[in-house]
């Protein structure tokens, strides 16, 4: 049966001054998207999509490489915008993100609600399934977004506990009933 394959961006370069959407990959992200890669779970992807931001991006340019496919990016399957704070040092953003998930109908200073990010992940990534033709399709897109849609295919409340560990993380549906097979699993 064909997989939806929902990955998130590994580690990045971290720079206050570079806006979040245009931080890339690090060295120790582009060596597990590197070796992600060559694994057995993308041997049937005949697709990947990224969101625009340049960390999905180029994580999808890598995954993409071993098979000679293009990579189409969609805006709605960025991060939930984060914009009105910008940068937050980790403590900071650990905190926000706390309160993101635990209050999922409420901004947090001006965040995007997590329940509509997840109704804008939701949304978007069916409209990519009913344009997909056969075999496996990859998605790369970021940490909350992921764990917003994993919920909502999981029938579950959105919840941080569901949320992936640290970057660089995978999880598989089956395309046609899009029933979760696991939570977040290391790329490598």
């Amino acid at each position: 049966m064909p997989k939806l394959i929902i990955i998130t961006h590994p580690e990045v370069s971290i720079d206050p001054a570079v806006p979040i959407t245009e931080w890339g990959l690090n060295a120790v992200g582009r060596k597990r998207a590197t070796e992600f890669a060559s694994s057995g779970i993308l041997s049937a992807v005949t697709q990947i999509w990224t969101s625009d931001e340049r960390k999905a991006r180029e994580t999808g340019e890598i995954l993409a490489a071993p098979r000679k496919l293009s990579v189409k990016c969609n805006l709605d399957l960025g991060e939930n915008d984060r914009s009105a704070t910008g940068y937050l040092p980790l403590k900071d953003f650990e905190a926000a993100a706390d309160a993101f998930f635990a209050q999922p109908e409420s901004s947090y200073r001006g965040w995007e609600p997590a329940i509509e990010a997840q109704i804008r992940i939701l949304r978007t990534v069916t409209k990519i399934i009913r344009s997909h033709n056969a075999g496996d399709l990859a998605i790369v897109t970021h940490g909350a977004v992921g764990t917003l849609l994993w919920c909502a295919l999981s029938n579950c409340s959105i919840d941080r506990k569901h949320d992936q560990p640290s970057q660089g993380h995978f999880w598989q549906a089956d395309l046609a009933t899009l029933k979760p097979d696991s939570c977040w699993v290391s790329l490598t």
